[in-house]
């Protein structure tokens, strides 16, 4: 039998998240915060199913554009958007097997939850041509990833008396988070071969209204708390 993954000893890691702060257009607010530190098993049931698309969207891209390298022909991309991602992918694919051992330790088992309506809003801005749509989707990766950092950077403070093993984790996921996003970051400005900071900044307002409207229920990446309207 597989040993399931240990996270007892995690502890938390020294990381610069000033650059992953400086690039989104707000901060996650104190209501979601404090909603969120009150309710940490829903928290990691979502996180758990986010762990999991993140490693599969990073798998379609390589499948997508590792191969053919739509945005970016040469090779040299090619090599570096999959060398990149499949990383990130097994990365992914190992916080999953941490949450779901957090879960069990707990008495849940793992089990399906509603999407918020954050990633597919986001998607929703994503151009269809070409290479407009693979800078998009690389973007739109850097935006959540960055977003993620973000919350576990603001979470863990608040979860170090009442919760400090899961305190303790989320601060040990920074430094992965806050390279995956400069890595999508990174890749849709080669595959762009143009300037994007107008692009970027239209997908970061779009990031910026979902997280301080009124949502339901509890997510990751879900509003303040309220009711969608």
């Amino acid at each position: 039998m597989p040993e399931r993954p240990r996270i007892e000893k995690t502890k938390p890691v020294a990381v610069d998240v000033e650059p992953v702060l400086s690039f989104l257009h707000c901060r996650t607010p104190v209501d979601w915060l404090e909603h969120a530190a009150r309710d940490t098993q829903e928290l990691l049931q979502d996180h758990a199913t986010l762990e999991l698309k993140a490693a599969q969207q990073a798998q379609k891209l390589i499948w997508k554009y590792g191969r053919r390298g739509r945005g970016e022909s040469g090779a040299e991309f090619r090599g570096d958007l999959v060398q990149k991602l499949s990383r990130l992918a097994r990365e992914e694919l190992r916080h999953f097997e941490k949450v779901v051992a957090l879960l069990a330790e707990r008495g849940q088992s793992l089990r399906p939850v509603s999407p918020a309506r954050y990633a597919a809003k986001l998607h929703a801005h994503a151009r269809s041509d070409e290479p407009g749509a693979l800078v998009d989707a690389l973007l739109i990766g850097a935006i959540i990833e960055a977003r993620s950092c973000e919350r576990f950077y603001s979470l863990a403070p608040l979860l170090e008396s009442a919760d400090p093993k899961l305190a303790r984790f989320y601060g040990s996921l920074l430094r992965a988070e806050a390279r995956h996003f400069e890595d999508y970051l990174a890749l849709a400005r080669r595959a762009a071969g143009a300037e994007i900071s107008s692009r970027v900044d239209t997908l970061l307002r779009c990031d910026a209204n979902l997280i301080g409207a009124p949502d339901a229920p509890l997510r990751f990446h879900s509003g303040v708390p309220g009711t969608v309207g």
